[in-house]
């Protein structure tokens, strides 16, 4: 099995240097045995140079963003630091992105927030030519690259291969994920949702390509009170009802809130519910760790992660 984790955890709110407790805990869940460590990109720190600084000093382990908005960051912008986490890592990062949501981001930025899958569909087709090595002229609705003539100083020496991938739930951006990245990290979409819903459209969109990485991520907590985690979950989540993406693998999976989707009991019963996910068509699991209310949660689930990767 190949299973992650994604931070941050709910344990580093007092953390003196929150860059140094990330480093730390990617070095404890390599050393658990888990095969990468997801970052999620928040407003007072940034997920694509954590990568890099925790996937430097922590080797062997996978490190990418889960995810990183593409609003309103220009694509030119990621890809010299998508590239530059490849290079500082020897070519062990993954490029996460999400379109985000217009009801947090735009008065955020103070940026009119574009139509999503049109923007999507622009933004990684200007990523896929500058990662593949090729001039840019491109002339959107929604964003606009013009680097033609230089392509050389676009691509960052020893960076090559540059995976992405999308957090696309619903079937249009599933679509043009399947046609223009290389797979999809859906949050809280269960096993019914993944092999009813996500797998089929990613994996039709993406015929005569490389197979799509399904990488599903949920909440999963080894606990005594799995009820406990369960609504403390429902309350964190519980706006995701009203976005439109969740709504449809909510109602694909035949629940009503982020609560249902928690993988939480002892060490037998999270194990039985991953491998649900891989039988419903996951190549990879990542654990959110929403949820967990200490250390010791945090580092008794990991271990069990890890036990689940050596078997």
């Amino acid at each position: 099995m190949t299973i992650g984790v994604a931070l941050p955890s709910g344990d580093t709110a007092d953390a003196v240097n929150i860059v140094d407790e990330l480093v730390t805990q990617t070095r404890q869940a390599a050393d658990a045995g888990l095969t990468s460590v997801w970052f999620s990109q928040q407003m007072e720190h940034d997920a694509i140079t954590v990568a890099a600084l925790a996937g430097r000093a922590v080797p062997g382990v996978t490190v990418g963003t889960s995810v990183v908005p593409i609003y309103p960051r220009h694509p030119l912008l990621i890809t010299g630091l998508a590239q530059t986490a490849q290079a500082a890592t020897g070519g062990r990062f993954v490029l996460g992105l999400g379109t985000g949501a217009k009801n947090w981001l735009e008065p955020a930025y103070g940026i009119e927030y574009p139509s999503p899958i049109k923007h999507l569909r622009e933004y990684l087709t200007i990523l896929r030519q500058v990662l593949d090595g090729g001039e840019v002229d491109f002339h959107g609705e929604t964003v606009r690259a013009h680097a033609k003539g230089f392509a050389a100083s676009l691509s960052v020496a020893g960076s090559s291969d540059v995976p992405v991938i999308v957090a696309a739930m619903g079937r249009q951006a599933l679509r043009v994920t399947g046609e223009l990245a290389d797979g999809t990290i859906p949050f809280l979409a269960g096993p019914k949702a993944l092999s009813g819903l996500i797998v089929p459209e990613i994996t039709k969109a993406a015929a005569g390509r490389p197979a799509p990485r399904i990488i599903a991520m949920a909440p999963v907590v080894v606990t005594d009170d799995p009820e406990a985690v369960r609504a403390a979950v429902d309350r964190q989540y519980a706006f995701f009802r009203d976005i439109p993406s969740y709504r449809a693998v909510f109602d694909a999976q035949g629940v009503d809130s982020a609560g249902e989707l928690v993988i939480a009991g002892d060490e037998e019963t999270v194990a039985a519910e991953i491998q649900r996910y891989f039988d419903a068509g996951a190549t990879e699991v990542v654990a959110a760790q929403s949820g967990i209310r200490n250390s010791e949660e945090r580092l008794r689930t990991w271990q069990v992660l890890g036990d689940l990767v050596k078997r």
